[in-house]
């Protein structure tokens, strides 16, 4: 069983190693009912008990799978969702973090969820049409009615997150950190780390790349968003970053591990207050994941790690220009 991890200081327990579940029925490749909730399953048996889902996937529809999932099981595990988005007609088309939505959004959350009320709620990305404090006074209120249990923030910046958690202390912030994208590394984790706030990373196996994985953008299905929506994937970025990830499977290979296992390690190794949620729909991968809590990286294969793959060594922008000027930072 995994071991347990504080977020924040408000009283959020995680397993060490949570589950992403956007791909299960959004954005890569094609939904797979059956073992989505098959891999759901078997991830609360093994204790990997913290859930990663948000209105905006499908959208709507990863939260419906996630209640169909979790009856009977519902007590079992730490639920985290997020809002922000603006969605007309199916589609995402911009954001929207006013109150009245806030609100909005969280009842149908918990409508399809099929629970009375979300672990952890996440801004999603930051709305800079709405002040960070009216967004953080809507989740107080949630909180104190018992909709919600404990604020986070996605791809939030410096100011957004001091503002937010004067008005209601956050006990997570969810952004991309890997061994593959450090940005987060100069301003972001020290100001977490002044605020006790704990760090959810996704994308922890560097969209591929770190697990071996990656192929180019045009191999993939045009349903998948790494097909365009991926800089890293595409041309000469492509054959760089391959080479770039080289250390991390040669280290791999000297312990007998995955490289998928070597980068979840590595971020574990970071700091108790980071909780990675590599995502996967497949029973396999999933264990896979799991027993990288297992695996212990020396000092000198930390260095190695570090030294290798720092900022600037990985070439592309890790997002597209649209969803780019979205990141608050």
């Amino acid at each position: 069983m995994l071991e347990k991890r504080k977020l924040g200081t408000q009283g959020l327990e995680v397993s060490a190693i949570g589950l992403g579940c956007m791909g299960m029925s959004f954005a890569y490749g094609v939904p797979d009912e059956a073992e989505s909730i098959a891999t759901i399953h078997r991830a609360i048996e093994l204790g990997c008990t913290f859930l990663d889902t948000a209105e905006v996937y499908g959208p709507f529809t990863n939260e419906e799978l996630l209640g169909r999932a979790l009856k009977g099981r519902r007590d079992r595990v730490v639920l985290a969702t997020k809002f922000g988005f603006l969605i007309k007609d199916g589609q995402r088309v911009g954001l929207d973090s006013r109150p009245d939505d806030i609100r909005e959004v969280v009842e149908g959350s918990l409508r399809r969820l099929d629970t009375d009320h979300i672990d952890l709620l996440y801004q999603h990305r930051v709305d800079p049409k709405v002040p960070m404090e009216d967004v953080a006074a809507t989740v107080a209120d949630l909180i104190r009615e018992g909709k919600i249990r404990f604020f986070g923030l996605s791809e939030a910046g410096e100011d957004a997150i001091r503002r937010a958690h004067a008005v209601q202390p956050v006990s997570a912030l969810q952004s991309e950190y890997s061994l593959w994208e450090r940005n987060l590394e100069a301003a972001i984790i020290p100001l977490l780390r002044n605020l006790a706030i704990g760090l959810v990373p996704f994308s922890p196996l560097g969209r591929g790349f770190l697990a071996g994985t990656a192929k180019r953008a045009n191999e993939y299905p045009a349903s998948d968003f790494r097909s365009h929506s991926d800089p890293r994937l595409q041309g000469e970025n492509f054959d760089a970053n391959m080479r770039a990830a080289a250390s991390v499977h040669e280290i791999a290979k000297q312990k007998g591990v995955t490289s998928g296992q070597v980068a979840i390690a590595w971020l574990l190794h970071k700091g108790n207050d980071i909780v990675p949620i590599p995502g996967t729909k497949r029973r396999t991968f999933l264990e896979e994941n799991v027993c990288a809590a297992a695996v212990r990286l020396s000092p000198k294969e930390m260095t190695i790690l570090d030294d290798t793959l720092r900022l600037g060594n990985v070439q592309g922008p890790r997002y597209n220009e649209s969803d780019a000027a979205m990141v608050n930072r």
